[in-house]
């Protein structure tokens, strides 16, 4: 056999055995677009890092972007031009919604992932049947941060209705201490006597939602609504709150109702990272609880529902996309991000439970959601229109400037304009 022949027989017999192989998988990068918080920062790492060790054949790069409206600008035109990355992260609910689903979303219904997750998060990120995330954290409730000490101190039962609530700020304010603390000059912080009510406005009328985004319900009209307003004028009159309430900070607040110089503090349950990082030593007299309403029985707390993973319909890397997005939507991926951060709430997935250490203000809220109808999403999760000249219009209602009749017709201005924005019909 001549030596060409044989150089020729030992090409074919090569060829054959990488036939017989199959072909060889190349390497697969993904792009993933986040927001710059270090939280998401922080949990997307770790989530890809975890990812690596199972894929190690797909390479994910991080893209971070600005928060607010200009990483809201950003999210949008990416998508519109189809320059959007595999993955990215964005609001879930109403905000969703704005970004056209149908057209511009992957359907995430079939993923395995989605069996396991909670059908109040699945809600706000659906659209015409389907399913178009999964859950990139952990929820957070809106209402009364509280210190445990004064409570304990004064012999003081957590409030189921509002009447409680100001009985106990009675008690505490004649003991010399700050009832509420109230943090106007961060401005947004004003809202959450607003915001934090919607449990007690839905549990009243359950079709606010859908008839304020159909312009059939109003602030002003509907007496449920109109009751946020006039609490938090409510809390003014009595004389409850520090006396710097139009100076003080966010931190402030976080500072006085940590330390014991105040008793109560509207917030989000976000604050809990905050608290931990600022006032680690004081994290265990925080206690929290939902913002009450008028009827015991049907004390329950408003959730904010967690970031949202999502695929752009657009992606060419369909399919390895899916497998990442399913493994963050798991409990093992949920577990991954409750250990990366500090947990603002229970997590939305079946086996992803809270570790047994964590603080009050967490643990106080699992009852809630153990409960029947006992949580419902923040009115943002249900409908797209929030004013944004909602804080504006709280401060001069919390600073006894405004009342709450005028305030809420503002508002329904406010929100008239924004609703127009949008293109909604009936407006």
């Amino acid at each position: 056999m001549t030596n060409r022949m044989k150089r020729i027989l030992a090409g074919a017999s090569a060829l054959i055995a990488l036939m017989a192989a199959g072909p060889s998988m190349a390497e697969t990068t993904l792009s993933f677009l986040i927001d710059n918080n270090p939280e998401s920062v922080a949990a997307a790492e770790a989530l890809v890092a975890a990812y690596g060790e199972k894929a190690p054949d797909v390479s994910i790069e991080i893209e971070q972007r600005p928060g607010g409206g200009e990483g809201d600008n950003i999210v949008k035109t990416r998508l519109a031009t189809g320059e959007m990355s595999d993955l990215f992260i964005y609001n879930s609910g109403s905000l969703m919604q704005a970004l056209k689903p149908a057209q511009m979303l992957a359907d995430l219904s079939a993923l395995p992932a989605q069996a396991h997750i909670s059908q109040d998060f699945k809600t706000v990120v659906s659209a015409g049947g389907k399913v178009y995330a999964v859950p990139f954290g952990t929820t957070m409730g809106g209402g009364l941060l509280y210190n445990r000490k004064i409570y304990s101190e004064l012999g003081l039962t957590v409030p189921k209705t509002w009447a409680d609530f100001m009985a106990n700020n009675e008690k505490i304010k004649a003991a010399g201490k700050v009832a509420v603390a109230q943090t106007y000059r961060d401005t947004w912080t004003s809202q959450l006597f607003i915001l934090a009510d919607f449990h007690n406005l839905a549990i009243e009328v359950p079709n606010f939602a859908a008839d304020y985004t159909a312009n059939k319900a109003k602030y002003a009209t509907t007496p449920a609504a109109l009751r946020g307003f006039e609490r938090l004028k409510a809390v003014h009159d009595a004389g409850l709150m520090n006396e710097d309430f139009g100076a003080a900070s966010y931190d402030d607040g976080l500072r006085m109702v940590a330390t014991g110089e105040a008793a109560h503090y509207p917030m989000l349950t976000f604050a809990i990272g905050a608290l931990k990082q600022n006032y680690p030593e004081h994290l265990g007299d925080v206690g929290f609880f939902a913002q009450p309403g008028d009827d015991a029985s049907k004390n329950g707390l408003t959730v904010w529902m967690p970031t949202a993973l999502y695929i752009p319909a657009a992606s060419p890397n369909q399919e390895e996309a899916r497998k990442f997005v399913d493994f963050v939507g798991s409990a093992e991926g949920c577990r991954i991000m409750v250990e990366t951060n500090a947990p603002q709430g229970p997590s939305l997935v079946d086996g992803c439970d809270l570790p047994a250490d964590v603080p009050p203000a967490v643990s106080d809220m699992l009852p809630y959601f153990a409960a029947d109808g006992g949580i419902t999403p923040a009115l943002e999760f249900v409908s797209p229109i929030k004013g944004p000249a909602l804080e504006q219009i709280t401060v001069e209602v919390g600073s006894g400037i405004r009342q709450p009749a005028e305030a809420a017709a503002l508002y329904v201005e406010d929100v008239r304009k924004q609703a127009k924005q949008l293109g909604l019909p009936n407006w």
